[in-house]
């Protein structure tokens, strides 16, 4: 009890010299300040745009469609580079995590990290059609450097956490850095709707008549500027966290005896996991429902723009409208958690994220539901806007507006879930294995999707593949119980 309570509030030691008290870290060391606090959370600022333009709403769909030419084909290749990105991420992932919990100074690896992304990132601006440029295979090596980048990167950030902020802090400074990062998401997004995509696609006045630095459309090079724009975007915002961020202090150790220290960590508690038998099934249900979840939000935009011809100006629209409901899926997954539990809420989210997939797939420009053709050349637009003017394609933007809710949705769900089924003792233990679980097979979905859309010779069956991780999650979710486990003394 005593130790409870020495948690209970933020530790404050006298120094000698110093009119004041300093904040002591999670970890017991002098804590960082307000600004450096803030800019740590703000790398998150920096980094997350890079998701929304590049991976989900405009390079993909314009990378799948323009560059490689062949809706099918594309989908299939972007299947393979995120698969092959995931499966470098599942192999490295551990062993970096184990030199930024044990190596001490986490700045040296972020600062390469951010440059490699950086620079790869940018270098998309040159992926354009035919095969010119850097080429279908310069632009999927630039992707999965960026993506393993990314992945890296958040490795180092968020093992800095315990040691800038106090235990009290923990959630909300954790909660601020993706706040941030989903609004700079979204600001992001309308700027690159009103900068480069609706000039001269609209006749409204407060709308320039060209695009932002003249960039010319037939070449592309609206949706070929979210490189640039989400590398400058990055390099400039994740300054201050190199400026006021503290690091942590060189252990001493090397990189070589970090990762030997972290494996035996990791293996010492994934053997210990068979005394605690419902909470592995748990983080199994959830490494098939979690890769599920991210093959969707990877192919959404890809599959929309393959099977209606949406252009970057429909899909940067579709990214706004899905950006701004996804924060309603944080509330409703709350809601969902006070009143149904977290195990029925993730039952109930992963539910509805499935049938919103097969509801999605239902829809094509000749056809809804499966069932109901739909005549585009006798059909009048549903208005004069240059997006979303046919029945089947609203449609299909209110379906997956329902999957962007419930994906928020089951990601609250399932932090909460470990959080009630864990050993109070074991927490730190069980989420650092929480985190290793969510990339160990983070290829699976990509790859899944890519084989199928190949094998299928079809978006639709592509795309509806990540079914069977959907519902293979949900299923071993039923045999998971919603209560908190006794520790088991040195096991873990």
């Amino acid at each position: 009890m005593a130790a409870e309570d020495r948690n209970s509030e933020p530790v404050r030691v006298q120094v000698p010299g110093q009119a004041s008290a300093q904040l002591l870290s999670a970890t017991g060391l002098e804590a960082a300040d307000g600004k450096g606090q803030l800019s740590w959370a703000g790398f998150e600022w920096a980094r997350n745009p890079y998701v929304i333009l590049i991976t989900i709403y405009i390079f993909a769909p314009y990378f799948s469609s323009t560059v490689v030419g062949d809706p099918v084909h594309g989908q299939a290749i972007w299947g393979h580079i995120n698969g092959i990105a995931g499966f470098i991420i599942a192999i490295f992932g551990p062993l970096l995590g184990a030199i930024a919990d044990r190596g001490g100074r986490r700045k040296p690896w972020l600062a390469a990290f951010v440059l490699s992304m950086g620079f790869a990132t940018f270098c998309l601006w040159f992926a354009l059609p035919m095969d010119a440029g850097i080429g279908i295979l310069g632009a999927a090596a630039a992707v999965i450097i960026a993506n393993v980048s990314f992945e890296f990167s958040a490795v180092f950030h968020n093992s800095m956490l315990p040691h800038i902020a106090p235990q009290k802090k923990l959630a909300g400074l954790s909660g601020l850095g993706l706040a941030l990062g989903n609004l700079s998401s979204l600001i992001i997004l309308i700027f690159m709707l009103i900068a480069f995509m609706l000039p001269g696609a609209v006749p409204w006045s407060f709308i320039p008549e060209v695009p932002l630095f003249g960039l010319d459309t037939s070449a592309h090079e609206n949706s070929r500027i979210a490189g640039p724009i989400a590398a400058l975007w990055l390099l400039v915002f994740a300054v201050p966290l190199f400026l006021f961020t503290p690091d942590a202090k060189a252990t001493g150790l090397s990189p070589k005896g970090a990762v030997r220290e972290g494996v035996k960590t990791v293996w010492h508690t994934v053997k210990g996991l068979r005394h605690y038998r419902n909470i592995a099934l748990y983080l199994i249900a959830r490494m098939l429902y979690n890769d599920g979840k991210t093959a969707v939000l990877i192919f959404g935009g890809v599959y929309a723009a393959g099977v209606f011809g949406w252009g970057p100006l429909a899909l940067t629209i579709y990214g706004v409208v899905l950006s701004v409901f996804a924060v309603l899926g944080g509330f409703v997954g709350g809601w969902l958690d006070n009143h149904l539990g977290s195990r029925n809420a993730i039952l109930t989210s992963i539910g509805f994220t499935s049938l919103g997939v097969v509801l999605a797939v239902s829809m094509t420009p000749q056809e809804m539901f499966f069932i109901f053709p739909y005549d585009a050349a006798s059909a009048q637009p549903l208005w004069d806007l240059p997006f979303f003017r046919t029945l089947p394609e609203l449609l299909y933007v209110c379906v997956v507006i329902l999957v962007a809710i419930f994906i928020t949705a089951a990601y609250a769900n399932s932090r909460t879930m470990l959080a009630r089924i864990a050993p109070v003792s074991k927490m730190s233990e069980f989420f650092g294995l929480y985190a290793l679980s969510g990339t160990a097979t983070a290829f699976l979905g990509p790859l899944l999707v890519g084989v199928a859309t190949s094998a299928f010779q079809s978006q639709r069956a592509g795309f509806a593949s990540v079914l069977l991780l959907l519902g293979g999650g949900m299923a071993l979710m039923l045999f998971v119980r919603e209560e908190r486990a006794e520790a088991v003394e040195d096991e873990i």
